[in-house]
């Protein structure tokens, strides 16, 4: 019975041993799971070598070395994804090298819930704290993008809207849903879906239960075959879904969220648009030239003003009723100075290449068959009549801001985004050169570009929006008016601009965002 009882003991004390060493090395084994990306620091010369040496961090403070685990796992996660992009890094406030650290950079963790504190550090010093959701894919987009703005689906007022991460969730949502469901595929970076996802949100709180809004970021490559699926060719796209069956696009751009939930209790297909009738099918003064008739015309009237034009041209759609109302006059008047006539360069292209038409509407003067002037200031009815009267040399032509030397950096959609992903702090005016307000708006620009022109981490931009492939550019950064001016950091939109136009505007701007820049040093500075 002695030789039991003493076995019995040694059995206990086994137990409570394994409890004991249990107990101490639980930490060490919840730290085990820990991903050998994240870098665990404790001394303050080696963290103050971390942020010298990396641009992009974000560190994880726990109470104790135990605290921090449902991060610590989560981001162990992350720092496998966003390896090369950003760094993660530890520091247990419960030991006492790291309890010293802590106390060195003014961070207490066990005041925070769950006894963890997570805060971003940029270029070497502080950036920001983290307080966007503890989720993997919030925590990945944030230190892929530290400056970008948060998700979507971040946004406590878009709760009513279903968001879809992936290609089997979308299958999944069109099998399974009995209601009606209008989706908006989108890319993150577009200014006319930031403009309505407000108007969505709304229109999903709306028709809530009745309805499913959805919203879906296809910018990503490997959603090219789902994009081609459903014709989307822009950002935002939208598409109506009844019983998995998509039946239409919904392309009112301008819409409340009235109107959304309107259009879902009857959807229609969008009602393709009335063509419109070719000008030389209309009842117009104008005499009509072919490439074949061109020469024979010039040849039959001495004087003739001719308007090269494109049927799909804003600006020719413009100068027509003017163009026909002047015709009226000069073709049918007995004593008429000269004759008006158009030619369409998308149909007669050998005219146009002759006279090298670049651009429409181009306007040129004939005289006894000679091309005697090219004329892009005549646009109305009575400045044409003058003309006509009194043919004159146009006056010389107006230097374009682009040509003119100054500190302006001039970008178009080739070098747009590159070129601001290198600044801090871009103040971008999107313009038409024909614009007034642009116009008047130039001088102070180029001024206060002048004045921050040695300073590295600051462009003032210009983009025209008339130019080639810039008309998109501009529609993609929510351009609607001119001027638009965007203020972006390190390439990402930040806001518009909507101060004085003059240059203290535009300088005073600059000096507020350059003051923040400097009190964020010094602050950082003397915390660390």
């Amino acid at each position: 019975m002695a030789s039991w009882n003493r076995h019995g003991s040694r059995i206990r004390e086994v137990k409570m041993f394994m409890l004991v060493l249990l107990v101490w090395l639980l930490p060490v084994l919840e730290a085990v799971k820990v991903s050998p990306l994240i870098e665990k620091v404790s001394d303050h010369k080696d963290f103050k070598k971390l942020l010298r040496t990396r641009t992009n961090v974000l560190v994880v403070y726990t109470k104790t070395a135990t605290s921090g685990d449902s991060h610590l796992k989560l981001l162990s996660d992350v720092a496998q994804t966003v390896k090369g992009q950003g760094t993660i890094a530890w520091v247990n406030c419960g030991d006492s090298e790291g309890r010293k650290l802590c106390k060195k950079v003014k961070v207490d963790p066990s005041s925070k819930r769950g006894g963890a504190e997570l805060l971003h550090y940029k270029d070497g010093t502080f950036h920001t704290e983290y307080n966007r959701p503890a989720t993997f894919k919030s925590m990945v987009a944030f230190l892929k993008d530290p400056s970008g703005p948060p998700l979507w689906e971040e946004n406590p007022e878009a709760k009513d809207i279903v968001h879809i991460e992936t290609e089997k969730d979308f299958r999944k949502l069109l099998k399974k849903e009995e209601r009606p469901v209008l989706l908006m595929f989108y890319a993150p970076w577009c200014g006319v879906c930031k403009r309505m996802q407000p108007i969505f949100q709304q229109a999903a709180t709306e028709t809530k239960g009745k309805y499913v809004l959805a919203g879906m970021n296809v910018h990503p490559a490997e959603f090219d075959g789902l994009k081609q699926e459903y014709n989307v060719k822009g950002y935002p796209t939208f598409c109506y879904f009844e019983k998995g069956k998509f039946l239409y696009h919904y392309e009112n751009y301008g819409a409340t969220a009235k109107d959304m939930a309107d259009w879902m209790k009857n959807p229609q297909p969008t009602q393709p648009k009335t063509p419109e009738v070719p000008w030389t099918e209309t009842d117009s003064p104008v005499f009509h030239l072919t490439d074949e008739s061109f020469d024979s015309f010039l040849e039959e009237h001495p004087a003739a003003l001719v308007m090269f034009y494109a049927p799909w041209c804003g600006h020719c759609k413009k100068m027509k009723p003017e163009y026909d109302e002047a015709a009226e006059i000069l073709n049918k008047g007995a004593d008429s100075p000269g004759v008006l006539a158009a030619v369409d360069s998308t149909v007669h292209k050998a005219v146009g290449e002759r006279f090298k038409i670049s651009g429409f509407p181009t306007v040129k003067y004939f005289e006894k068959g000679e091309d005697k002037y090219t004329l892009p200031h005549l646009r109305s009815k009575d400045k044409i009549i003058e003309f006509m009267h009194n043919p004159q040399a146009p006056p010389p032509p107006e230097q374009s801001w682009e040509d003119k030397p100054s500190s302006i950096s001039h970008l178009g959609s080739e070098d747009f985004r590159e070129a601001l992903k290198k600044k801090k702090h871009a103040l971008v005016m999107f313009y038409a050169p024909w614009c007034p307000h642009c116009k008047n708006a130039v001088p102070h620009f180029t001024t206060a570009a002048e004045l921050f022109k040695e300073d590295r981490k600051i462009v003032y931009a210009a983009v025209d929006c008339t130019k080639g492939q810039n008309h998109e550019l501009c529609k993609q950064e929510g351009v609607e008016g001119y001027p638009t001016f965007n203020h972006y950091n390190y390439g990402k939109f930040v806001e518009k601009y909507n101060g004085d136009r003059g240059e203290a505007g535009f300088i005073g701007f600059m000096r507020s965002l350059r003051g923040r820049d400097q009190e964020k040093v010094v602050k950082r500075k003397e915390e660390l």
